[in-house]
């Protein structure tokens, strides 16, 4: 099982970015995802999840309406869309990934078994 985050970068405050977590060895459609973020000096915290097959997303308080998760099945990748940046979305993002994970442990980072390298995004002017 492999997967691979891309797309992090500088942006501006206010500016935009998509990640992509590209995904091997799991079947997509039936796999719960979840992308995380660690600010420096900060606790890793979840921002946004897919449990399993379902079209229900659920996102952290900070980024509802400005971040958005998705997949494609066909092109076996993960995608967070995300606009209106601010500093404090500055951190390591990482795509978390796990075809077991039961209800009561969506976003929480015990629940999911495999894990990406991370790709780094910074918000400044």
């Amino acid at each position: 099982v492999q997967l691979v985050e891309s797309g992090g970068g500088l942006v501006q405050p206010g500016g935009s970015l998509r990640l992509s977590c590209t995904v091997s060895g799991l079947p997509l459609r039936s796999t719960s995802f979840c992308w995380f973020r660690q600010a420096p000096g900060k606790e890793r915290e979840a921002v946004a999840d897919l449990f399993r097959s379902g079209y229900n997303p659920n996102y952290a308080d900070s980024v509802k309406g400005r971040f958005t998760i998705s997949r494609d099945n066909a092109k076996n990748t993960v995608y967070l869309e995300m606009n209106s940046l601010q500093p404090e979305d500055t951190g390591v993002y990482y795509c978390a990934a796990s075809g077991t994970i039961i209800w009561s442990m969506r976003m929480k980072a015990g629940g999911y078994g495999y894990w990406g390298q991370g790709t780094e995004v910074t918000v400044s002017s």
